[in-house]
């Protein structure tokens, strides 16, 4: 049987290198920052829905969202997220169950959730891995990584859960302080847990 598993962690945390392990040990990944992109292309009901609520101006010259500009209105308005949610969350959602029912009988698929914890959803997956780290190595890592300021590294964890609200919906955490070796092996123990409920 399929076993479906919901794949989060905070901004900065590792998750897309933790993502990519599993994918490369033969899970089946559906990226929902990927889709979230792929459902606002141009072109699609998903981007005229949010010009329709934002207006032109989170559209680029070339008539893409302006991510940093979306970004700059809903970071910064609590309401203005939730309005933009409640348009991308079902376009996601509808097009990873597509994904999902493409998969093998007897696949790991692994949805790459960022806001798991937010969104309420934990309990429709049979397990739920949460890649942690401190919110200290976060900030750092957005500091030197991204070349963010600490105050804009420090908002954009504050968007988010909490790690303690993230850590208490695992039924499998994945420490990323240590090595890329060091998490190899541990991506590599969950996943051989996984297949065994296959």
């Amino acid at each position: 049987m399929t076993v479906r598993v919901g794949l989060t962690g905070g901004i900065a945390s590792g998750k897309s290198t933790v993502s990519a392990i599993l994918a490369g040990l033969g899970a089946v990944v559906v990226d929902a920052d990927l889709l979230a992109r792929e459902v606002v292309a141009p072109g699609t009901p998903g981007l005229d829905a949010v010009v329709a609520e934002f207006g032109e101006e989170v559209l680029t010259p070339d008539g893409e969202l302006d991510r940093p500009a979306m970004g700059a209105i809903v970071f910064a308005d609590p309401a203005a997220r939730q309005r933009l949610e409640a348009i991308i969350h079902p376009l996601v959602h509808r097009r990873g169950a597509e994904l999902e029912a493409q998969a093998p009988a007897d696949a790991v698929v692994v949805h790459d959730i960022p806001l798991l914890a937010e969104g309420g959803r934990a309990g429709s997956f049979d397990a739920v891995v949460v890649v942690d780290v401190p919110a200290q190595v976060q900030v750092e890592r957005m500091v030197r990584d991204r070349g963010w300021s600490r105050e804009e590294a420090e908002s954009r964890i504050a968007a988010q859960a909490t790690r303690e609200d993230r850590l208490a919906i695992a039924t499998h955490v994945i420490d990323n302080t240590g090595s890329l070796e060091e998490l190899r092996e541990r991506v590599e123990e969950v996943y051989a847990d996984l297949r065994a409920r296959a």
